[in-house]
């Protein structure tokens, strides 16, 4: 998400020492020629402004700054040139329901083997040794005296031979998980989960939704702070209070009880107490044969759950496509932001949201009206302006559960979030680099700018998985992002890294993220030409790019290509 992002990009001023990515794979057929566009910096200029305004009141989805984000999105997506894209509507209702949990048990971990005299059971405190949520809108979560399992890393990967679940019926019990990939440790990009560079399976969401596919009652991650990327702190704010998620078609029948996490010295504890070392299994779930270790313990916890309901929308605009119309290219940014927030010391409490997300915003309106001045490309082209990224990527993952246009015949798409307004680079920031053939659409237009790629120089924090573009790409699309670049033209890397520790520090998720007068547009405009030339040749093209054949995406891409002649 991009918090992360913002706090991702400070660190990569700082780390010109770290190691670099592996040369991204570009082979495929030749590219489109296409002419350089026309994008206006005064609409991204104008429509920051307008949206990053306080009448908007920071954008949040549900209130009245979302009504006015709408109106004034489909007025600007009409005056450049585009048509509603959902049969006839501009919009795509996303239902959405937000569960507030309260009044939490502790969770019991007990060992029925033995009598009660015998065998106290632990007790573990929310918040301060174990967190959890459930996804299912019921009021009332009981897991009762649920069996607990070791299954290493939770991973079920058959193009990679790789399956911790074998062998094991998880129906009614609770899955004890450990964070990120088996291969985390290594220093470089390489081995069967790509080394340092997390995978989708080591996200936390993966192995959640991993679980819930293995029919387990819950699932408990087992928090490190270096491979997670973050501190206890993190997951304890981050997994406390109202939690919002798309509405899901089956009701959420499908999902665990209970998803969460235990503090690292808990779960070394619990190990203990089933007779197992917690550092020894762990080592054996690094290695190709793992089976999953049936602990002899069980999990009992509880919780109220308050439940509300509520709805916003993503924005479509369509630009079809001259020769193949059927064929989508897609453009995405995020409208919302967090409506109201702490009070600075001014007393100003509206979270404006500027950078984030009004300038990816005024992108699509910006490259929408260079498309339609350029004329329709061979493909059509969409230009979605996403709800509730803030809430965890939501409008993004109703839309890509709910495509408006088929996901077997979108080719692929670019995603914009938090524009830098540091000024010119001589590079951009690629994240997910070495994944797709896309990377081939983004080396010719940095060829064409003179421009260069910087990879990205954290990728065990799994960045790619963290924006818009994931709901996408999880799902077989393609999907193209890149963050400004590290090297300014005016002060180097200092100066880049300066700009955006200034912004986390002092803007960011917070009410002095406003619109500025001052800000050096010209950054933007160079990263903006690198969107509209990547995105222009794509829709140009006749080729279906792929994941690349090792990626965690490629069977999937594989699975629902519809472009004649397949992938």
């Amino acid at each position: 998400m991009t918090r992360l992002l913002i706090v991702m990009l400070t660190a990569l001023g700082l780390a010109a020492c770290a190691a670099t990515a592996d040369t991204p794979r570009t082979a495929g057929p030749p590219l489109p020629m296409v002419e350089r566009g026309d994008i206006a910096i005064a609409t991204m200029q104008e429509v920051t402004r307008t949206l990053s305004s306080d009448a908007f009141e920071g954008r949040a989805p549900g209130t009245a700054g979302e009504r006015k984000t709408l109106a004034y999105l489909v007025e600007r997506f009409a005056a450049a040139g585009l048509k509603p894209g959902n049969r006839g509507s501009w919009f795509q209702d996303v239902p959405l329901i937000e569960i507030t949990a309260s009044a939490y048990d502790p969770l019991i971990i007990a060992d029925p083997r033995k009598p009660p005299e015998e065998a106290e059971p632990l007790r573990y405190d929310f918040g301060t040794d174990w967190v959890g949520v459930s996804y299912r809108p019921q009021k009332r979560i009981d897991l009762r005296q649920s069996e607990l399992v070791f299954v290493g890393y939770g991973i079920n990967a058959p193009e990679k031979g790789w399956n911790d679940y074998a062998g094991i019926d998880m129906r009614g019990k609770t899955a004890v998980i450990l964070v990120n990939d088996p291969d985390h440790a290594r220093k470089d990009t390489r081995g069967l989960f790509n080394g340092r560079a997390m995978t989708y399976y080591g996200r936390w969401t993966y192995k959640f939704e991993e679980a819930a596919r293995q029919g387990a009652a819950a699932a408990l991650i087992v928090h490190d702070t270096k491979p997670a990327a973050y501190g206890w702190n993190v997951v304890q704010a981050g997994w406390s209070g109202p939690q919002s998620h798309a509405v899901r078609d089956d009701g959420a029948k499908g999902e665990t009880l209970v998803n969460g996490w235990v503090q690292n010295e808990a779960a070394r504890a619990i190990f203990a107490a089933a007779g197992q070392d917690f550092a020894m299994l762990s080592a054996a779930a690094t290695r190709p044969g793992f089976k999953a270790v049936p602990l002899g313990l069980t999990a009992t916890t509880g919780f109220d759950n308050a439940v509300r309901r509520y709805a916003s929308k993503n924005v479509i605009g369509l630009l079809p496509g001259a020769e193949r119309p059927g064929e989508y290219v897609l453009y995405t940014a995020h409208w919302d932001h967090l409506g109201r927030c702490p009070a600075s010391q001014s007393g100003d409490d509206i979270c404006n949201g500027a950078i984030d997300n009004a300038t990816g915003t005024a992108a699509l309106v910006a490259l929408a009206e260079a498309f339609t001045k350029a004329g329709p490309p061979a493909r059509s082209v969409a230009f979605i302006a996403l709800t509730a990224e803030e809430q965890g990527l939501l409008g993004s993952e109703y839309y890509a559960a709910h495509p408006v246009f088929p996901l077997a015949r979108t080719a692929g798409g670019i995603n914009m979030d938090a524009l830098s307004l540091a000024g010119p680079a001589h590079d951009v920031t690629v994240i997910g680099q070495g994944k797709s053939r896309l990377d081939a659409y983004l080396a010719a237009a940095l060829k064409r700018e003179g421009r260069t790629a910087s990879p990205d120089r954290a990728p065990e924090s799994g960045f790619y998985y963290r924006s818009d573009h994931f709901s996408f790409a999880r799902r077989g699309v393609p999907m193209l992002y890149f963050d400004g670049g590290e090297n300014l033209l005016h002060g180097g890397r200092a100066a880049g890294a300066a700009f955006a520790r200034d912004y986390t520090e002092k803007r960011y998720h917070a009410p002095g993220d406003e619109y500025d007068p001052g800000w050096d547009w010209r950054g933007v405009a160079q990263d903006l030409q690198l969107n509209y030339l990547a995105g222009r040749m794509l829709a140009q093209a006749r080729e279906w790019p792929n994941w690349n054949k090792d990626d965690e995406f490629r069977r999937i891409r594989d699975a629902s290509c519809g472009a004649p002649g397949g992938c």
